[in-house]
């Protein structure tokens, strides 16, 4: 019996503006009404997150950061894992940033490099902002994430940089093409999952995810019933090649399958 619902939000639950649509809010919140519990599963900042949460409508746990950062209902925190100071430090020096948008996510605020208006579009539901700021000089301290916005060919070889220089001391993986996510090594939506569902005493049987990107892979892995999105990068697909795949964010298939499979 499913009795937990996890969902990604870029390209999963929300429409290709990124935002929130009414058929979708409006079934998460009859599923709610029936005694379903929410999880949201994202590399997006909590502070984002609490603000989409709002829109949507339900009491959602919040996995933020890719599972650095996990908060209840209330928003009490009950799960957090920085990056060792020296390694962002690292990870912000022109050495690894060149040719990239580089940010930090922190607990209340969310650092970049220099202006961008469309990472600064894509968070119109929750009206959170980041601050510009030399990151050369970070102490490091209190980091979730470390994010580089760039092109994809080119975020590739930092890829490949990166997991030279750290190894395994490090998470790094993709949420969109566009965007390269290092995180503590012991860091993921799988891993914050299992945390979640802990604390609601929910075998993972009895949860149902459903993800699109690289950075879902763990989340899909750990739920007892996973979906991959009709529109899932095609890496993750050959990855989890016994996943069903159901239809695009862009027609809200998340709602359309939760409402056939409970409603």
């Amino acid at each position: 019996m499913i009795q937990v619902i996890a969902s990604d939000l870029d390209g999963t639950l929300l429409d290709a503006n990124h935002t929130v649509d009414a058929f979708t809010a409006q079934t998460l919140q009859q599923l709610e009404a029936n005694g379903q519990r929410f999880v949201i599963a994202t590399g997006r900042h909590y502070q984002d997150v609490r603000g989409i949460r709002d829109v949507l409508g339900i009491r959602a746990y919040l996995i933020t950061s890719n599972g650095a950062r996990v908060h209840d209902p209330d928003n009490n925190p009950i799960h957090a894992e920085n990056v060792e100071p020296e390694f962002v430090r690292a990870l912000c020096q022109p050495e690894f940033s060149s040719g990239t948008r580089l940010n930090l996510y922190l607990d209340d605020d969310w650092l970049i490099d220099a202006e961008d208006e469309r990472l600064a579009s894509l968070h119109q539901d929750s009206g959170f902002m980041y601050h510009v700021a030399d990151l050369t000089r970070h102490s490091g301290e209190g980091v979730a994430k470390v994010l580089y916005v760039g092109d994809h060919e080119h975020l590739l070889l930092l890829e490949d940089k990166i997991r030279e220089r750290f190894g395994d001391e490090l998470y790094v993986t993709f949420s969109m093409p566009d965007c390269l996510e290092i995180m503590a090594p012991t860091v993921s939506k799988g891993h914050a999952l299992t945390v979640v569902l802990g604390e609601l005493r929910v075998p993972h049987e009895d949860c149902v995810a459903f993800g699109d990107g690289l950075n879902d892979k763990e989340l899909l892995q750990t739920a007892g019933q996973p979906f991959l999105m009709g529109n899932a990068n095609p890496k993750l697909v050959a990855q989890l090649p016994g996943v069903p795949q159901i239809g695009t964010n862009d027609e809200a298939a998340v709602a359309h399958h939760l409402r056939q499979l409970l409603l």
